[in-house]
């Protein structure tokens, strides 16, 4: 089918798309800037503003009666971008100092991810629905996201005899996604600030306007810094390609920037050993410009493309679900995961990470991890740990979870 002269469709290209993700991180900020209480509450620039441009497509598909549809290539590019730089700067030693964190990390999110599973299972069980569909309502659309979410759906639906299974998936990862923008700031202010935290880099150390922990100290971004910068990313990237293309070939699924961020992790703890002299990009502030740019927009375009009027049709089951989703992952959070992790401020910012990419996407736990440690310092080692828990892990794990849950 020809897409691209359906009438049905407003079809937004990738340039375009591109571009509207710039502004809609702009209306993100003057948002912050009018209500504190965004700020207060640490909620990403890109997530308000994200959330507003989709209500205003969902009123353009509610007046026009056209379906909304944006290319999202460029936003895939800035992903693969970000995480990427988020593995320039990680230190063999950081990496080493974590992998205590990152097996308890995993421990923790397995058992979650049983929780979710049941809690799917109770919401389609409340409404009528076979209990197969509760699992497009659990790990398979939540932590899973939209991509898992969309390859289940048609073997639920099939075998399982549930009538848009893909959708409610779908429905559920887009309201999944929001609440996972919404809830990790509150979680972490209340941990932060109710039990006295603080980061162990004081405030004078750090460049609060760098993202991801990926910050300097008198760094000034230049032409040639920032050139080498996306040198390096590029030749991480292709590097990480040509395992993520062995990886496939091994009949192992990972999402492509998991090989990418292995890649420049590699790079990045050999090439300065070897080339000392060599002014290699981590820890400097024209690398932080490419993270911070390509997170920002690549939060900013996931959130405005989301297509809030498939919800209708199945809005008392996801509401009921989402609900006790929100209220499972915050208990569990700050009764287990906040405990387990130290309960130190690093504890705190790992949760409102956990927050993320247990009701959201990995992207959207940086996004929360970021917006948090802006506003009361650096936590280094969370932006090591949950990412590759979360990205590399956890969908080896689902996997096995899911055909368990659906009795396959």
């Amino acid at each position: 089918m020809d897409l691209a002269n359906d009438p049905s469709l407003i079809q937004i290209d990738a340039f375009i798309a591109l571009t509207l993700g710039i502004v809609v991180f702009f209306i993100g900020e003057r948002l912050t800037r009018k209500f504190p209480v965004l700020e207060l509450y640490s909620i990403p620039r890109p997530v308000s503003g994200g959330l507003l441009a989709a209500l205003l497509g969902l009123a353009v598909v509610l007046i026009s009666g056209r379906e909304l549809v944006f290319d999202l290539a460029a936003r895939d590019v800035l992903l693969v971008y970000f995480f990427t730089t988020v593995g320039l700067n990680a230190r063999i030693d950081d990496l080493l100092r974590g992998g205590p964190l990152l097996a308890l990390m995993l421990a923790l999110t397995v058992g979650f991810m049983v929780v979710q599973t049941a809690v799917g299972m109770v919401g389609a069980l409340l409404w009528g629905w076979p209990s197969a569909a509760g699992v497009m309502m659990g790990t398979a659309a939540l932590i899973g996201g939209h991509g898992t979410a969309i390859a289940w759906g048609p073997t639920v639906a099939e075998t399982y005899g549930v009538l848009g299974a893909a959708e409610l998936g779908i429905a559920s990862a887009t309201v999944g996604l929001i609440l996972a923008s919404l809830v990790g700031g509150p979680i972490a202010k209340y941990l932060i600030e109710g039990k006295g935290l603080a980061p162990t880099i004081s405030a004078p150390e750090r460049d609060v306007d760098a993202p991801s922990e990926i910050r300097t100290i008198s760094d000034p971004i230049t032409n040639t810094g920032l050139m080498r910068s996306i040198l390096w990313i590029h030749i991480a990237v292709i590097l990480g390609v040509s395992l993520f293309e062995a990886i496939e070939a091994a009949g192992v699924k990972l999402p492509l920037f998991v090989p990418c961020l292995l890649s420049a992790i590699l790079l990045t703890n050999t090439l300065p050993r070897l080339f000392p002299e060599y002014p290699w990009p981590a820890g400097r502030a024209s690398l932080a410009l490419v993270a911070d740019f390509s997170l920002s927009v690549f939060l900013s375009m996931s959130l405005m493309s989301m297509q809030l009027w498939t919800l209708a049709a199945s809005a008392g089951i996801l509401v009921t679900t989402m609900m006790l989703q929100t209220l499972a992952a915050t208990l569990f959070i700050l009764f287990v995961v906040f405990r387990a992790m130290g309960r130190d401020y690093q504890a705190a910012v790992l949760s409102a990470g956990f927050a993320g990419f247990a009701l959201g996407a990995t992207p959207t736990a940086i996004a929360n991890m970021t917006a948090v440690t802006h506003r009361y310092g650096p936590a280094p080692l969370a932006f090591i740990v949950l990412p590759l828990v979360s990205a590399f892990f956890v969908d080896l794990v689902n996997a096995v979870l899911i055909q368990l849950a659906l009795g396959a």
